[in-house]
């Protein structure tokens, strides 16, 4: 269960690539989510060919003001069941304010504690500057950069119909006080079956980075409505020992009616 939070966001998954273009994570205006929206993922882990619930993340979106300016208020929290804290107890924040006019981020925050391991990390981005400082110093970085938590709702903006199938999608993140060069493959519009039913999905594929529980490459599917909304609806991913599967089981005040459920379970 480490990294609870940052399998659905994608954190961790991040490779060094070369990237030319950023056009889709510059300029976009936001028409795919309000304040208000709120969601809860659950997190299944399969063994021996058996899935059991073991954590849940929720995320939420609020309107508030940072210096004057409007913002968005992103949080998502994840932690584990009960039944599991014995064997590795999680409790994870993470919080973005973004900008509501450029959809850039200007504070990140970083609050995890996973199975004894802590780590806290404040970071506020200059964009005219090209810096961000966060708790241990300032570093230098690109233009149209994301945060872990802004980057999702900021590639729900993303206009798919743009793209062909296999089209890589590039953007920078800086996480961990690095710049990060990341990619997701879009690999098309097809039908998905989750615990909350059956939905018209756009499918894609980040590239993961090899380590201690992810095997490296593209071996993680996630699918998001193929409506106005594009809310994440379910996270697939092999890992070093089993599989996960991440669902999205509840929503609240969505800008736009999810019209791609075809069926509720």
């Amino acid at each position: 269960m480490r990294h609870l939070i940052l399998i659905f966001l994608l954190a961790g998954l991040v490779q060094s690539y070369p990237v030319k273009a950023q056009s889709d994570f510059c300029g976009i205006t936001n028409g795919s989510f309000r304040p208000g929206e709120n969601m809860t993922m659950r997190v299944y882990y399969r063994l021996s060919g058996v899935y059991v619930g073991a954590g849940e993340a929720t995320f939420s979106c609020l309107l508030e003001k940072m210096n004057g300016r409007d913002v968005y208020h992103m949080i998502g929290d994840g932690k584990t069941y009960r039944a599991y804290d014995w064997f590795f107890k999680v409790r994870d924040r993470y919080e973005s304010y973004v900008d509501t006019a450029s959809m850039q981020p200007l504070k990140f925050i970083r609050n995890v504690s996973e199975g004894g391991y802590k780590i806290y990390n404040n970071v506020v981005f200059d964009h005219a500057q090209g810096s961000a400082t966060s708790t241990n110093g300032t570093f230098k970085v690109p233009a149209c950069i994301q945060d872990v938590v802004s980057a999702v709702y900021y590639a729900r903006n993303i206009d798919f119909n743009k793209y062909k199938p296999n089209d890589k999608i590039p953007f920078f993140m800086f996480l961990d006080d690095q710049v990060y060069n990341i990619y997701i493959r879009y690999m098309g519009r097809e039908e998905v079956t989750t615990r909350y039913g059956k939905f018209k999905a756009i499918r894609f594929k980040p590239l993961l980075i090899k380590g201690t529980m992810f095997q490296g490459g593209e071996q993680m599917d996630v699918w998001v409505s193929d409506d106005a909304n594009k809310i994440p609806l379910r996270v697939q991913s092999a890992i070093s020992v089993g599989s996960i599967v991440v669902d999205m089981m509840d929503y609240k005040n969505l800008r736009y009616p999810l019209s791609s459920l075809i069926d509720k379970r």
